[in-house]
């Protein structure tokens, strides 16, 4: 096969599972600090065959601890927090030439696969990203390695994303990598990691649990498993069960565990900082980044200018994104379970009760999952933004198609799941007119639609602040549409 970026695409699609295994659901034991050793894992632990892959690579495990990774898991915040550390590196480089490079692996993307693996910043090359897809995918399926028995697996899609961002920043001489785990960490493909610099976990709540269990300690326990000894490990604070889980892990694990709490110190004044949550990721960050600095570059530390600068310059896509096109202002926030869309609605909230005099308020809505309630989530926002007097004028339903034409981008690589148009739409138009009789209730087939749908309410009534959330696919596909 040619090697060509649509190819290696192509190729990454194949790799990609219908469904993920799920754990069986089981009363939690009263030990919580082992308590996920006895739910019974259903299929194999994505962390199964990732050292041996990597070593098909020639990548040994001193390769990889060379990188100086920090590792970073939780429920909420992962992506914001290894954004905040990545900017902070970023302006501490930007004065003192260290780290020369700065890798960054998150996911997932919303708007183009290469945005999983960045360098210093920027999201791969296309150039780059198909040499490495196809330096990986060759090796593991070489012919050489018929007869090999490790070589009678593949590594599933987001096991071979991992496998392709090792490979890269080993390849690129990255000097710091951030890697976010795709779910959990106990038995996360990117738990090869043995010896990581620092690690982190940000705020934990009840989301996968068919794979991680049934109870918030459950949740904690596989998070917990990205510890590792003489690894410092911070975590932001959490609720007494979980927090005792993480301490009993961390004495486990031989580390030393810290909890970090929102720095007063940090600026007001910045719209970033404006929601709560993002202070506390922010201070996570903070205290990941001068760790990682103390451990590896001794006598170096953040600066203030360098405190001040990450801040500034900090974005995270899709994550509490404003967006002005002149006309009409688009808050963007990918939120899809109760924990973010509590903290969206507010967020909303106060940028549009600041701004005087009032501007029409539109809601656009996404959600279809097997996996959570998308009527809950309905409720949850709209009660958020009743208690916040943010009520919308017009709510729009969409579901998870782009463009009107029915065309997807050839790198996008969130994949939805069939959208049941028109009749979850309908029920959440009726739920809403149960909420708010007042208000302007559509649909449309498309985000595409229901983005045009908005810009006719401005023209028609003015200026124009319009919240777009409730789910990833939905604010991955609006982001290509109102900043391609």
């Amino acid at each position: 096969m040619k090697r060509t970026y649509e190819n290696a695409l192509k190729l990454l699609e194949t790799r990609r599972r219908k469904v993920r295994p799920k754990t069986p659901t089981v009363s939690t034991p009263k030990n919580v600090a082992t308590a996920n050793a006895s739910l019974g894992l259903r299929g194999l632990p994505s962390l199964v065959g990732m050292r041996e892959w990597l070593q098909l690579l020639g990548h040994s495990d001193d390769d990889v601890n060379k990188l100086n990774i920090i590792h970073v898991t939780g429920t909420k915040g992962k992506g914001s927090t290894c954004a905040f550390t990545r900017s902070f590196l970023h302006t501490h480089r930007l004065r003192t030439g260290f780290p020369t490079r700065i890798g960054l692996y998150t996911s997932p993307a919303l708007q183009c696969v290469r945005e999983r693996i960045q360098i210093n910043n920027h999201p791969i090359p296309k150039e780059l990203f198909t040499r490495y897809f196809f330096e990986v995918h060759e090796r593991l399926v070489s012919p050489v390695l018929e007869y090999d028995a490790r070589s009678k697996r593949q590594p599933r899609y987001l096991q071979f994303l991992a496998l392709m961002a090792f490979h890269a920043f080993i390849r690129e001489n990255v000097q710091a990598a951030i890697f976010e785990t795709h779910h959990g960490g106990e038995y996360d493909a990117t738990n090869v990691i043995e010896k990581p610099v620092v690690t982190g976990i940000t705020s934990l709540g009840l989301d996968h649990i068919d794979q991680l269990g049934p109870t918030i300690e459950n949740i904690a326990w596989h998070k917990s498993g990205i510890f590792k000894a003489g690894a410092p490990a911070f975590s932001v604070p959490q609720e007494a069960g979980p927090s005792e889980v993480l301490k009993s892990r961390a004495a486990e694990r031989n580390t030393i565990l810290r909890f970090a709490s929102p720095i007063g110190s940090l600026p007001t004044d910045n719209r970033v900082l404006s929601v709560p949550v993002q202070r506390l990721n922010c201070s996570l960050a903070l205290d990941l980044a001068m760790a990682f600095l103390q451990l590896k570059a001794p006598g170096h530390s953040l600066s203030a200018d360098d405190v001040i600068g990450g801040i500034k310059n900090f974005s995270w896509m899709g994550r509490f994104e404003v967006i002005d096109d002149g006309a009409s202002q688009w808050f963007v926030d990918g939120a899809h379970n109760t924990l973010s869309l509590e903290q969206t609605g507010a967020w909303y909230a106060k940028n549009v009760n600041a701004e005087s005099p009032r501007k029409r308020r539109v809601l656009i809505f996404s959600h279809f999952s097997e996996d959570r309630d998308g009527i809950q989530l309905l409720e949850c926002i709209a009660r958020t933004l009743f208690e916040n007097d943010a009520k919308p004028d017009h709510v729009i339903f969409t579901t998870y198609q782009e463009r009107e034409d029915g065309s997807t981008r050839i790198d996008k690589t969130l994949k939805a799941p069939e959208t049941p148009f028109p009749d979850l739409c309908a029920i959440y138009s009726s739920l809403w007119k149960a909420f708010d009789p007042q208000a302007m209730v559509s649909t449309d087939p498309t985000i595409e639609g229901a983005i045009k749908q908005a810009r006719k309410i401005a023209a028609r009534e003015g200026d124009m602040q319009v919240l777009v959330t409730g789910s990833l696919h939905l604010v991955g596909g609006a982001l290509n549409l109102l900043r391609p």
